[in-house]
């Protein structure tokens, strides 16, 4: 276990269990002895002592007390400088030092606090005065630790929380077969991107499409397997989307649609025909498909737009379905630019053809 990882249990087991942890740093030994026998026998205090001044940094860096009780005048190390040794490190920085010095001297005990110390105690202190700093100072440092303790655990929540509830949002965006965006997120994005290519003028082009034959799939092969060939159909389509805009999404059932913002029929297209042959060339065999490789296959529909008040997603919608439909009147397998149909289309031609 690391040195951090060992203060950081310490310190949360001070934090539950409280006790003042008092770290005494002087280098004289009847000091130490003496405070030594004042803390002797109260159960609410721990008591640790350095002499070698050297060392009192390693060694509360180590304890993490809840006091430092801190000598002047030592041979090696200057007492005020030890105080901002301890102040410049994270882990020392707000423990409450109380000077012990030799003398009263206000100059002394300016340049105590100005250096950092809590307070200033001229040594050797009453018993009881001794114990009432200790306890006041310890039990403001504990509390403050607890403060940022429990405002930490806090934000770990909030932070939990808005994770769980992000990862949630993208739960119930996706399709629980197939993992690509669901009809309910298709929607909230053709609705965005419908304003967009409305503000922007520019076109949003949508691609309809449909497995051939799924239904003879699924009596041929079983259930699993036609969830098996959905997902692999879900694949080919994200694997032709190049920009983040572009969405992929399960409409229902065998029929999929893709949200292409921003780009013109032409290059919708490209796009529609290149998943065409990519599902075409997996070669998934489909025994009852009334097609030339009884193989599984898909009818593609494209309608495109430059969304403005008089048109409607609903329009687009429509366009693309009946552009999809008419690859399949049209021997299925194929793409059908909507632009191409004779007429307005009719929604009356609707399920006409056997899918």
């Amino acid at each position: 276990m690391s040195e951090a990882h060992v203060i950081a249990a310490d310190t949360e087991q001070s934090l539950t269990a409280f006790k003042a942890r008092v770290l005494l740093v002087d280098d004289q030994l009847i000091i130490v002895e003496a405070v030594r026998r004042m803390l002797s026998g109260q159960d609410d205090i721990e008591f640790h002592a350095v002499s070698d001044a050297s060392q009192a940094l390693h060694s509360a860096m180590q304890w993490q007390p809840t006091v430092i009780l801190q000598d002047l005048v030592m041979p090696s190390v200057d007492g005020f400088a030890l105080i901002q040794q301890y102040r410049a490190r994270e882990e020392l920085r707000h423990v409450p030092v109380i000077v012990l010095s030799a003398k009263e001297d206000p100059k002394l005990k300016a340049h105590s606090f100005a250096t950092g110390a809590n307070d200033y105690m001229v040594k050797l202190p009453d018993q009881l005065e001794l114990l009432a700093r200790i306890r006041y100072h310890s039990g403001a440092h504990v509390s403050r630790l607890q403060r940022d303790q429990a405002f930490r655990f806090l934000r770990e929540s909030e932070q939990r929380l808005a994770e769980a509830n992000l990862e949630l949002q993208k739960l119930t965006a996706l399709d629980g077969l197939t993992g690509i965006a669901n009809r309910r997120r298709f929607d909230e994005c053709m609705r965005v991107e419908w304003q967009r290519g409305q503000r922007d003028k520019q076109p949003l082009t949508l691609l309809m499409c449909d497995v051939d034959f799924f239904k003879r799939y699924n009596d041929s092969f079983g259930h699993q397997a036609g969830d098996l060939c959905l997902k692999k159909v879900a694949a080919v389509l994200t694997e032709h989307l190049k920009r983040p805009a572009d969405l992929a999404a399960r409409y229902g059932g065998e029929e999929f649609a893709i949200i292409l913002p921003e780009t013109p029929l032409t290059g919708a297209l490209i796009v529609a025909e290149s998943c065409r042959r990519h599902l075409e060339q997996l070669a998934i065999e489909n025994p009852l498909a009334e097609s030339e490789f009884s193989t599984v296959t898909m009818s593609i529909g494209v309608a495109s737009v430059v969304p403005s008040p008089s048109s409607s997603i609903e329009q687009l919608i429509q366009q693309a379905d009946q552009a999809m439909y008419a690859a399949k009147r049209g021997g299925r397998n194929r793409v059908m630019d909507a632009a191409e149909l004779p007429g307005p289309p009719s929604a009356s031609n609707q399920g006409k053809t056997a899918v």
